[in-house]
């Protein structure tokens, strides 16, 4: 028996079938996600204020769209003061009360291990170990009791924790912030400051920066100093950085006096050293920001090795108030001699966003996340040896803020 005839199909019909085939499989390829165990993270608030965390295995070119490639978050647990280390997410969520550890696995955000942290507001967290994690902060209740939790993260396990002897506010003083924490062997250096509680949601800072010496592991109080060239040292790490260790293991923090942070934007923005293996701020050097070419405040502070460092202004020429603070694009970005002082303006778009981890620095590379309403969402590339820039990978969709920028693994 002879088969049917195969109907005849003209050869345009046969092109644009072929055509749409093709242009579906480009959409897909498109579409998926770059890698689920990527190199870095990325924290993005959507324009419909969802959240979400991607991951990438590169930085320099491509694009992602977060409701395509990413894993969207549950607000009521997750916030954007999580932090990461060797490919682990942590949080402390307050009204659990639980400090979790999480990972982000075939698309899925998942509950690794928590422990209990009852009343606890971190300020800072800083790496005693690559298993042993030393959280700074407050009591919920007040914010005027300062405490420290000690956690082994392998087992997610409470080592120790308790009032850690820095001085309560007193007198007029009401609250307070920690800013920074520098390990020296058998040593901790903490900076910190009292506020004056001006309304419901406002306050006003000290004019004084405070700084104590503890004993470690003991956590005993040795020495307090102050200094009132600037106020607010550093600020909450684990939505941005403020303070590092250079080549040398001198280290340096940067004081946040402006209306975002200190709220005493009468005082400068500047930056201080701590000499290696000394517990105590050099009075002889102060690099005042605010008084430089800049001419601003800032917040955010990045090493780049060497004697270089990357720091992100505002502009008080582009933004009304607190209001409009976060949602106006008016950050710059500087590079920071901190041996000669010197300033130099990056050829970037004007940033927006209050506060934001938005640098990471591999080898000669400086990756700088920016959030542009005239050119878009882009991960920009600099060049430390040449000062060259480029863009990088893109971040589309619903991207409205890129509010981290995280490196999974050391």
């Amino acid at each position: 028996m002879r088969s049917l005839p195969v109907p005849f199909m003209p050869i345009y019909k046969q092109f644009a079938i072929l055509f749409l085939f093709v242009a579906v499989l480009l959409t897909a390829c498109a579409e998926k996600p770059k890698s689920v165990n990527g190199k870095y993270s990325f924290y993005i608030l959507g324009k419909n204020g969802k959240e979400y965390l991607m991951q990438s295995d590169n930085l320099s070119n491509g694009e992602l769209k977060p409701e395509i490639s990413g894993t969207e978050l549950d607000g009521s647990e997750m916030d954007r003061d999580v932090f990461v280390k060797n490919g682990f997410y942590y949080h402390l969520n307050r009204k659990s009360p639980l400090f979790t550890k999480f990972k982000l696995e075939k698309g899925k955000f998942e509950r690794v291990a928590a422990v209990k942290l009852e009343n606890f507001s971190i300020e800072n967290f800083n790496w005693i170990s690559a298993d042993t994690l030393l959280l700074t902060g407050l009591n919920v209740k007040g914010y005027n009791q300062p405490e420290y939790a000690l956690i082994s993260v392998g087992s997610m396990k409470l080592i120790s924790r308790g009032f850690s002897g820095i001085p309560k506010p007193k007198g007029k003083f009401t609250s307070m912030s920690i800013g920074f924490l520098e390990r020296n062997e058998d040593k901790l250096f903490v900076g910190y400051t009292y506020h004056v509680a001006v309304e419901t949601s406002n306050y006003l800072t000290s004019d004084t920066m405070y700084f104590s010496t503890l004993s470690y592991p003991a956590m005993k109080l040795l020495k307090t100093e102050k200094d009132s060239r600037s106020t607010y040292p550093g600020g909450i790490n684990t939505i941005q950085p403020y303070s590092f260790a250079d080549f040398k293991g001198d280290h340096y923090f940067m004081s946040c006096p402006g209306i975002a942070l200190g709220n005493r934007p009468d005082m400068p923005t500047a930056i201080f050293r701590i000499k290696a293996k000394e517990n105590k701020v050099d009075q002889d050097y102060f690099f005042n920001i605010s008084n430089s070419a800049i001419q601003n405040h800032a917040y955010g502070m990045w090493y780049l090795g060497g004697d270089e460092a990357i720091i992100r202004s505002e502009r008080k020429d582009l933004f009304k108030g607190l209001g409009d603070h976060y949602s106006t694009a008016h950050f710059e970005f500087y590079i920071l001699n901190l041996k000669t002082k010197s300033v130099k303006k990056l050829n970037l778009p004007l940033d927006k966003g209050t506060r934001k981890q938005c640098v990471i620095v591999e080898g000669n590379t400086a990756y700088i996340a920016v959030n542009s309403t005239q050119e878009g969402n882009y991960v920009w590339l600099y060049d430390i040896k040449t000062g060259t820039l480029k863009k990088g990978i893109r971040l589309s969709g619903d991207t409205d803020f890129i509010l981290r920028m995280d490196k999974l693994r050391d």
